[in-house]
């Protein structure tokens, strides 16, 4: 049985005022309380809770309302001596992140939202009441997540102070709850099967395996600190980082009021609740399943990406030209141009999107929650990074190759192909030293010579309940299954060991939650790792005639051979980002130029 929280306001018709007149009068009301009550329990009890439940016992004039106890710390007491603060904005969130903080902020529908030059990151004692700033900083990135929300990413400051923001204008804002980012929930969305996705970090459970959903329990609610005031639900399926939950029948029905107010996380039963920022978010085909037969794309990309503004361009050309229709991009943290990129694609005619995915080691988590978005619209989505690209040797279009690939094997009876694993060529620097001015792929041409792992193109709707992933694939559902596409169809040209100055940047942090930094002294001798390079960001003498076993003209002979402007030479993205119909010309034969190092 749900538990929930319900005050039931509840109005007669013709009242005029709140004094009785009559002892009779109180009496009568009194005896017509108690019944009520009685009838409404016993028919939430045979009957489940919902709203339409009271509506058509009460009718319009019965109200339920869902209240929360928000707990203020005295911290929001807080604010600079200096200016009067007008309450333009709310600090709703602060999460403290290894190396930086991210504050959420909220403003009024009508209020004008600050620029970055407008606003400081201000450090606040915590252990006393002055008002006066022991700090202010400039914030590294300040975006707008959607209308009258920005996230601002701010300097971690020296320990024992408090984060929050200001501006010249209006002072010192109130600084807001703040979390570790180490026990958190983060994100969460209703599925179109109306259950919930929450995204967690602290529950330390084992990567690929599936846990025990009935040690843990879902949680609704603004204080979490108190199980009276939230409502509880069951949790269908929890792993890795992801958990699945049964979303009660009131929030379904009140979704437009619970969107920005009501928050999820996840307990443990007989222990403690994780803290969260993760407010609902629902789809756009939320409570609609099944799916729609005929989906608007019939390829997408989803991608994690940090500070690759200067690969965009060439990345989302190219694989237009092959027919790619649709790209997700998750920027996590990017402090280059990479929105500016986005932008002018998406102006230029590229069905493209950014989502700010700030959240560090998540990519697993990411592309969970990429898919649950494409689900609706895509009827395949690779996952793959910048720095790899799709290479069809046959010249077909993608979408072809894909309904080549998934038509033409019916060896295994009903089972339909829910996954396209994809193996992938790993690139050395090719005997450079500066960033090829054509892009990598006429770049570099110098590879190893046995490939390394493999990426996925998957059906959004085939991938299991649970969403475990390991970046290179997805687990799938009992009816569906994968299959290893032949390296003559399709391959990853996956540019990995750039020049230096490119290739140093992997050192920063890595995306994915179960591999370790570059920095780590840990999985030294791991495939992901550069083999002999270490945990040092040092380059070596010889980097630029490393991981050259192999020499691989074929996709940098085709791009020039489709793709150059027969005038000049340029190639797409080296002019003016403009989508024209290009012209893809479809060969009968396997150009693949690959000759043996000696």
């Amino acid at each position: 049985m749900r538990k929930f929280l319900v005050v039931l306001n509840w109005f007669p018709k013709g009242r005029k005022s709140m004094r009785f007149r009559s002892r009779n009068y109180i009496n009568s009301w009194g005896k017509f309380f108690w019944f009520a009550a009685f009838i409404v329990s016993t028919f939430v009890l045979f009957n489940g809770f919902s709203y339409s439940n009271f509506r058509f016992l009460f009718g319009e004039r019965f109200e339920p309302v869902l209240k929360f106890a928000r707990k203020t710390p005295t911290a929001n007491a807080i604010v600079s001596g200096e200016h009067p603060v007008t309450q333009i904005l709310s600090v709703r969130e602060t999460v403290l992140l290894p190396d930086q903080v991210i504050l959420f902020l909220k403003y009024p529908r009508s209020a004008r939202l600050f620029t970055k030059e407008e606003l400081d990151c201000v450090y606040l004692s915590v252990h006393n009441t002055s008002p006066v700033p022991r700090l202010k900083q400039s914030p590294a990135r300040v975006d707008t997540e959607q209308l009258g929300e920005q996230i601002v990413r701010c300097p971690s400051g020296p320990r024992g102070l408090l984060i929050t923001v200001g501006s010249k204008s209006n002072g010192v804002f109130p600084a807001g709850p703040t979390h570790y980012w180490d026990s958190l929930a983060y994100e969460a969305l209703v599925d179109n099967d109306n259950t919930t996705v929450v995204f967690v970090k602290g529950l330390n459970l084992r990567p690929e395996r599936v846990s025990n959903a009935s040690r843990f329990e879902c949680v609704y609610g603004e204080d979490f600190s108190r199980l009276k005031l939230v409502l509880r639900s069951e949790v269908l399926s929890i792993a890795q980082e992801i958990v699945r939950c049964r979303t009660p029948l009131i929030v379904l029905n009140s979704q437009k009021k619970v969107n920005s107010s009501v928050k999820v996380s996840v307990r443990i039963k007989g222990g403690g609740t994780l803290p969260s920022i993760a407010r609902l978010g629902f789809l756009s085909d939320s409570g609609r399943d099944p799916l729609p037969t005929r989906k608007p794309h019939e390829t997408c990309i989803c991608t994690m990406a940090r500070n690759q503004a200067r690969f965009l361009k060439e990345w989302v050309i190219y694989h237009a030209l092959i027919g790619v229709q649709r790209w997700y991009i998750y920027d996590n943290n990017s402090d280059d141009d990479t929105d500016q990129v986005i932008e002018s694609l998406f102006n230029a005619g590229y069905n493209i999107s950014r989502h700010i995915w700030p959240w560090i080691k998540t990519q697993e988590g990411g592309f969970s929650h990429c898919a649950l978005r494409a689900k609706g619209s895509c009827e395949w989505i690779g996952f793959i990074d910048v720095d790899e690209f799709l290479h069809l040797p046959t010249g077909l279009f993608l979408h072809d190759v894909i309904s080549n690939l998934t038509s033409t094997i019916t060896s295994f009876g009903n089972i339909s192909i829910g996954e396209l694993r994809v193996s992938c060529y790993s690139f050395g620097p090719s005997g450079l030293k500066q960033i090829p001015k054509q892009g990598v792929m006429v770049g570099y041409t110098c590879r190893l010579a046995v490939p390394e792992r493999h990426k996925s193109i998957v059906k959004p709707e085939a991938l299991n309940s649970t969403l475990i992933n390991i970046v290179h694939h997805f687990h799938l559902r009992d009816d569906f299954r994968f299959i290893d596409v032949d390296r003559r169809m399709m391959v990853v040209n996956h540019y990995k060991h750039q020049v230096w100055e490119v290739f140093k940047q992997k050192f920063y942090r890595r995306v994915a939650t179960y591999v370790a930094d570059w920095k780590d002294e840990q999985n030294v001798r791991s495939k992901d790792r550069a083999p002999g390079l270490g945990t040092r960001a040092v380059e070596p003498v010889d980097w630029s005639s490393r991981f050259c076993e192999v020499t691989d003209t074929g996709l940098k002979d085709r791009v020039l051979r489709n793709f150059a402007n027969p005038k000049n030479s340029l190639l797409p993205w080296q002019t003016t980002t403009n989508k024209k119909a290009g012209t893809w010309f479809v060969e009968e034969e396997n150009t693949n130029k690959v000759q043996e190092k000696e």
